[in-house]
């Protein structure tokens, strides 16, 4: 079992539908929080306070035929839920175990809800010849334009801008580098990028995921004053060079915490991610917490 470390708070008490792997979490419109996660066809749960989740099904009622040029199973990944213009935006991953032979794509609906998306198609792909993986999209905006930040082992990860009105990559952009590790297989992905005062925080997961409490996964944050990068951690060590300041890692029976999104709820940055619950035969569940910033202006988990 992964090492715990008592210091670390545990994460908010939620009841329910617990079960959930790679969340991305929103406060919808109509005052009702929706989580979108990987298993089935992006699942689905809502709650009215933020602690009662019920299970609300699929994002989808079936896999795009698309999906299928990735998977067997049409089987999609680690979703981000985002709002602009009056719109609601779903990207989320299609691909299988150890390739990088992957691609992101996009849905849009007018509610958020499930059963209510319209799927867009490809947003940008990879290709076993290319050194990052088009896996764990999460969208950020900058100086007035549309980002998204992916990435999985191979490189780590890596930024494209993205074309506000389609919501997809910009042909011909520049894939930019935002962190890796020094050593194969360059265990870092799921990024989430938060602008908070001066700063763009990137949050991402470290280590080994989906091997229920002998995981190891952990968050780590660095910050640059461009979306693009440098990021840099609290130490000064560039995350393009391993660096990395820890967040939040496991501890008594919440292992391997990671996959993590941010949203905001009630002026507050709160951090959703999933943990293995070591007193339930590691199942994947529901971690919530919210984030405190700091007079030196770096997060900490409450």
């Amino acid at each position: 079992m992964a090492q715990a470390d008592a210091a670390y708070p545990d994460p908010q008490a939620i009841t329910g539908q617990q079960i959930v792997h790679d969340p991305t979490v929103i406060k919808l419109t109509s005052g009702q929080y929706v989580a979108y996660s990987t298993g089935g066809v992006i699942g689905a749960r809502l709650s009215k306070d933020r602690v009662h989740w019920t299970d609300e099904g699929n994002a989808f009622a079936a896999p795009p035929s698309w999906w299928y040029e990735y998977n067997d199973t049409g089987d999609p990944w680690a979703p981000d839920i985002s709002y602009r213009d009056g719109t609601y935006w779903l990207y989320y991953a299609v691909s299988s175990w150890g390739t990088n032979h992957s691609a992101i794509g996009v849905a849009t609906s007018a509610s958020g809800l499930p059963g209510t998306w319209t799927d867009h198609g490809k947003v940008f792909s990879s290709g076993t010849t290319d050194t990052w993986n088009a896996i764990d999209p999460a969208i950020v905006r900058a100086d007035g334009k549309l980002w998204m930040s992916f990435g999985s082992y191979w490189s780590g990860i890596r930024m494209v801008e993205l074309n506000p009105r389609t919501g997809k990559a910009i042909g011909g952009a520049t894939v930019h580098h935002l962190a890796t590790r020094p050593d194969a297989p360059y265990a870092v992905e799921g990024p989430a990028v938060v602008h908070h005062g001066r700063y763009y925080y990137l949050f991402a997961s470290y280590d080994a995921c989906c091997s229920g409490v002998n995981s190891t996964y952990k968050i780590r944050v660095g910050r640059s004053t461009s979306v693009t990068g440098p990021y840099v951690d609290e130490d000064g060590t560039p995350l393009l060079a391993g660096g990395g300041t820890l967040l939040l890692a496991g501890h008594g029976r919440f292992v391997g915490t990671g996959g993590e999104s941010v949203f905001r709820d009630k002026g507050r940055d709160v951090l959703a991610y999933h943990y293995y619950d070591a007193g339930d035969s590691g199942t994947p569940k529901l971690g919530l917490n919210e984030l405190s910033w700091g007079k030196d202006g770096w997060p900490t988990v409450r």
